[in-house]
């Protein structure tokens, strides 16, 4: 395991020690986890953004995709917990 050293402001140090104190466990490890935390999400942001550009991608390719009120009506009957037929992709006129 290597080191690596931060420099903390007195107060964000002490918002750190109080939240561990709270959280039932020492700074060092709360400081570990919220990096992990951080570290989670960034990686949950780039697989999105990853699948949007596959996505966009293939709408560009295609030209097909789902007019917004036709999903909108099937995202709320879903909602709803009614049986909803998923509207299929298709060209649109412009």
């Amino acid at each position: 395991m290597s080191t690596t050293t931060i420099r903390l402001p007195d107060e964000l140090k002490a918002r750190v020690a109080e939240a561990a104190k709270q959280a039932g466990t020492t700074s060092h490890n709360f400081i570990l986890e919220a990096i992990a935390e951080k570290a989670d999400l960034a990686a949950e942001h780039a697989a999105f953004h990853a699948l949007a550009d596959r996505r966009y991608a293939q709408f560009l390719e295609s030209g097909k995709s789902i007019p917004w009120e036709e999903a909108r009506i099937y995202l709320m009957d879903r909602l709803a917990g009614k049986s909803a037929k998923r509207p299929l992709a298709r060209k649109l006129d412009r």
